[in-house]
């Protein structure tokens, strides 16, 4: 009986031993389960946190109907109604030049004198070959004629008459080929002395005395600009959208920066009649008289037509536009939660604020402010009240 004790002792530790590693097992396999599972949700939250992020915050906001204003504003560029570069056309050295910047001109006027000597030398053989070309041809023409009297006397041969007339009309072609090399060169030698080609004002010199000039070269510059300013032509495109109501004969005025509160008059000339595909307006020219010249060539003006809006205009402020290298554009926010990219036409740019006149109507909804990154068809998310555009960004 002593015996049977540590017997059931043992069992009894056997079964202690058993239900601790059970539970030891259970509990580790608890503990990982539950790290499994928390490091699933983890997971789980920071993809759904990186996919409502990657869409971008944006405010949206509504364009407004245009007002009919005061007309159609637009800017335009001042020209001079005539304005000719003149270029040497003869090689030489500047001896004189008699008129500077802000000079007036008359037509023929002389402005400069260019040393030629290789042209007067030129000149000089070629009147001696001319003198030579004539003189041969007299002796022809003499000799001819007395060739053709001994033939009707019988006292020479046909063939030696045709001979010596062959060979006057020889002397008489090289004679006309010197007077053509002779006026040739005096041409050129009348080109040592530049003239302007009408009346007006010296806009540039670029010369001095003792200055080498190149004729035909492809980096010449000009030595004087002359500019007819006594009228002036007045560069503009008009939006598709006005051209309808641009005439020729319509009056409009200018207003330019160094003359604040002045207005200048002018009138439309001509349009070009066809729309530049690049830029969706029509070339429009006005002219305007310009008597105590304060039109200057190359000014900036504001130019302005009493139009009337196109029905379908609406405005926007200068932060919704995109400006880049595909023209302008506004984002539109789809009813897909998706940003579109508009190509549109800028009608009036009043600053902060411009004028739409073809390419969005009212009732669509215009991203503000659009990201920089934003491409066409992007998933974006709407801003709530009060909540800052960038807002988890």
């Amino acid at each position: 009986m002593s015996e049977a004790v540590p017997e059931t002792m043992s069992e009894t530790g056997n079964r202690s031993l058993k239900r601790v590693g059970i539970g030891a097992a259970a509990v580790a396999l608890a503990v990982a389960a539950f790290g499994i599972g928390s490091r699933y949700w983890s997971d789980h939250e920071l993809a759904q946190w990186t996919d409502d992020n990657a869409a971008p915050v944006v405010t949206p906001i509504m364009p407004k109907r245009a007002e009919g204003g005061d007309g159609l504003v637009l800017p335009g560029n001042v020209q001079a109604y005539n304005s000719a570069p003149i270029f040497a056309r003869t090689n030489g050295y500047v001896s004189r030049w008699f008129v500077d910047i802000g000079d007036p001109v008359k037509a023929g006027q002389v402005l400069a004198i260019i040393d030629a000597p290789e042209v007067d030398q030129q000149l000089a053989a070629a009147r001696a070959d001319l003198q030579t070309a004539r003189a041969n041809q007299a002796l022809a023409k003499t000799t001819a004629q007395r060739w053709e009297n001994l033939v009707s006397r019988d006292a020479v041969s046909r063939q030696e008459a045709d001979e010596k007339a062959g060979d006057l009309a020889a002397k008489s072609a090289i004679a006309n080929a010197a007077t053509a090399d002779v006026q040739r060169l005096s041409a050129l030698q009348g080109f040592t002395r530049l003239v302007a080609p009408f009346s007006g004002v010296i806009t540039s010199r670029s010369t001095q005395i003792g200055a080498l000039v190149t004729a035909g070269s492809a980096a010449a510059t000009p030595l004087f600009t002359v500019s007819d300013v006594a009228r002036m032509r007045i560069y503009v495109r008009v939006p598709q959208a006005y051209s309808g109501q641009i005439k020729p004969g319509l009056a409009a005025t200018l207003t330019l920066p160094e003359y604040p509160g002045r207005d200048f008059a002018a009138q439309i000339t001509r349009t070009a009649g066809a729309v530049d595909p690049q830029s969706g307006t029509v070339l429009v020219e006005l002219q305007a008289p310009n008597g105590d010249r304060a039109l200057k060539p190359g000014a900036y003006a504001q130019v302005h037509f009493p139009l009337h809006g196109t029905g379908t205009a609406v405005t926007l402020p200068a932060s919704a536009l995109i400006i880049d290298a595909d023209g302008t554009r506004v984002a539109v926010l789809g009813r897909d939660g998706k940003a579109h990219l508009r190509k549109i036409t800028i009608g009036r740019d009043e600053g902060n604020l411009v004028e739409v006149s073809a390419g969005l109507t009212a009732h669509e909804r215009v991203i503000d402010s659009p990201p920089d990154a934003l491409q066409d068809g992007d998933s974006v998310r709407v801003a709530k009240p009060g909540a800052p555009a960038d807002a988890g960004k």
